[in-house]
């Protein structure tokens, strides 16, 4: 897991040097003026999938929602798909209700494309349209170098270019040299066994990610909730007792983030901020970063922290119980 969280600069700059095949893939897709777009996915794909969703209404202006997979695999529902955009997001592109679904929608009128890792796949097979997110093999169990690939491929598919994301490797490489917050940060959950993670926009696909990597890596009991949502009832649970991790973003939803944060730390919650600044207590470098890029670059101290946290606790990071690399449900 170490090693591949290291490789992540490398097979980003690796990912915009091959942007061209994703931006034909682009073209092709926009010349059928979809109007909706739907994505499925599962696990970690799933929180990629849920940056695609914002992703797709603040700079597509198109409306966009996580399907449902089960309701084609399990219930047998053929929906009109006609003028859907339906994108299959998976690293393996091994999971039967994923490729199932696909072809379902594209049976259905739909444009699929697969975002996988693997263009050999039976998901890149099953879709219309492939994009190879250029990860290579993958070994740890969490997955980590395959995540950021995905955000960085969907950007490039889904109205971003390669010229604004030119800085991003760099910005990876400078965030992953500041190493020596983690295990500061990671002393003060060794012993926890509740935590939540929050995040607002952008945010909050990096705040779900993070919390299923503690979970899978340290057994750690992790909640994520949009900082919305957590003031509609959640907020209620946490005390000193449940430390928060919050994700601020540098747009409009880590402006949303701020007040919750000073709310929690006045009722005396342990709160870590992720990326609100270059010196705190788990920086991010974003020089020359566009703000719909921070995912990409805000994930990474926190699999540094879920790692680390592993770790501590005397468990191996690279082999969670009880899980496997690739995951088959229908």
């Amino acid at each position: 897991m170490g090693a591949e969280i290291a490789e992540q600069p490398a097979i980003l700059a690796t990912l915009l040097a091959e942007a061209a095949a994703i931006s034909e893939v682009a073209d092709a897709v926009r010349a059928r003026a979809p109007r909706f777009v739907l994505l499925a996915a599962r696990g970690t794909s799933d929180h990629a999938a849920l940056y695609a969703k914002y992703l797709v209404e603040t700079r597509l202006g198109l409306p966009a929602g996580l399907a449902s997979p089960s309701t084609m695999t399990l219930y047998g529902s053929r929906p009109d798909l006609r003028d859907v955009l339906f994108l299959g997001v998976s690293q393996s592109g091994a999971s039967p209700d994923l490729v199932d679904s696909l072809t379902v929608a594209g049976e259905c009128g739909a444009t699929t494309v697969a975002v996988t890792n693997d263009p050999g796949s039976a998901l890149a097979s099953a879709a219309e349209f492939s994009v190879d997110v250029r990860a290579g093999a993958e070994k740890a169990v969490a997955a980590t170098k395959t995540y950021t690939a995905e955000l960085l491929a969907l950007y490039l598919l889904l109205g971003g270019s390669a010229a604004d994301a030119a800085a991003l490797p760099d910005a990876a490489a400078a965030t992953l040299a500041r190493e020596d917050a983690v295990p500061v940060a990671a002393a003060r959950y060794r012993f926890a066994e509740r935590l939540v993670t929050t995040g607002r926009g952008f945010g909050y696909p990096t705040a779900r990610e993070a919390a299923l990597k503690l979970m899978e890596t340290s057994y750690l009991s992790a909640q994520a909730f949009s900082t919305a949502d957590l003031l509609h009832g959640p907020l209620a649970m946490i005390d000193s007792g449940v430390p928060v991790i919050a994700v601020a973003t540098p747009d409009a939803g880590g402006e949303a983030v701020a007040p919750v944060v000073e709310r929690l730390r006045g009722s005396g919650a342990d709160v870590l901020v992720v990326g609100a600044d270059p010196s705190g207590e788990l920086p991010v470098v974003r020089d020359g970063v566009p703000p719909a890029l921070a995912p990409v670059l805000d994930i990474l101290p926190l699999q540094r922290l879920a790692r680390q946290i592993a770790l501590d606790r005397g468990e191996n990071p690279d082999r969670p119980r009880g899980l496997s690399k690739v995951t088959h449900t229908r």
